[in-house]
């Protein structure tokens, strides 16, 4: 892969050689690469067949957890999430210690606890990691899907990005079944608050469980808005906004 330098950029093909731009720029790459039957069949690729197999089921366990919360990722999410979340979930995937190699999988790795673990803290929306905007501790009731922020003082406690005047909380609880595609989704209110200088705890609960034998996922949502006459608006289409993975049980 190169990039294309000058004035003019190309798109399309030209003999061997393919132009095309992508988020990094205009890029060029020459035809290459073995025969897709050959990969399919000759007993030489099949570490190739296998990391394949694998690698589609790690994409496939990172878009059942995107559909989950797919509601809360239109308001928060960046543009590199399904990338990044298959990262995540073929990593996650290698803790299967049961499967046969091509068949490892996310539904049986994160039964483990240290696969839990990485899926733990993951922001949906890089621009906006919550580690960098809210500066009190979370505190979460597994049982009920509770998360509370105590004694939080907005203008000393988040970093609020400019023109905001009021930032809104909300709570998810989703159930997710990773071995078949499966999930249920919980939402609590939001919390609207005004960011200035009034101390208060702001508590947030799904208004009822999920139902389902899957993983419990437990997601905060942090949205910034600028009110204008009485009405709100999102800033910035949700750009500002954070979406993250506080625990997995």
């Amino acid at each position: 892969m190169a990039k294309q330098k000058g004035i003019i950029k190309l798109t399309g093909k030209i003999g061997d050689l393919s132009f095309y731009k992508t988020k990094d720029g205009y890029l060029a790459r020459e035809k290459g690469g073995v025969d897709g039957e050959r990969i399919k069949n000759d007993p030489a690729f099949a570490r190739t067949r296998e990391n394949g197999s694998e690698f589609g089921l790690a994409a496939t366990a990172g878009k059942t957890l995107r559909d989950a919360f797919r509601p809360l990722m239109m308001r928060a999410a960046d543009s590199r999430i399904t990338s990044r979340l298959t990262k995540v979930m073929s990593s996650i995937r290698k803790l299967d210690t049961t499967s046969a190699r091509g068949d490892r999988s996310v539904g049986v790795a994160i039964q483990n606890q240290a696969a839990k673990d990485m899926l733990k803290g993951f922001n949906f929306n890089i621009r906006s990691m919550l580690n960098a905007i809210l500066y009190r501790p979370i505190t979460l009731d597994p049982s009920s899907g509770e998360i509370e922020i105590e004694d939080l003082v907005p203008v000393n406690h988040i970093a609020a990005p400019a023109n905001a005047t009021h930032v809104s909380f909300t709570a998810a609880w989703g159930n997710v079944n990773f071995a078949d595609g499966t999930y249920e989704l919980a939402l609590s209110n939001p919390s609207n608050i005004e960011i200035d200088s009034t101390q208060s705890t702001v508590a947030v609960t799904p208004t009822a469980p999920p139902s389902g034998s899957g993983t419990d996922v437990y997601i905060l949502l942090v949205e910034f808005f600028q009110e204008i006459n009485g009405t709100q608006y999102s800033l910035n289409d949700g750009g500002y906004n954070a979406l993250n993975i506080v625990d997995v049980v």
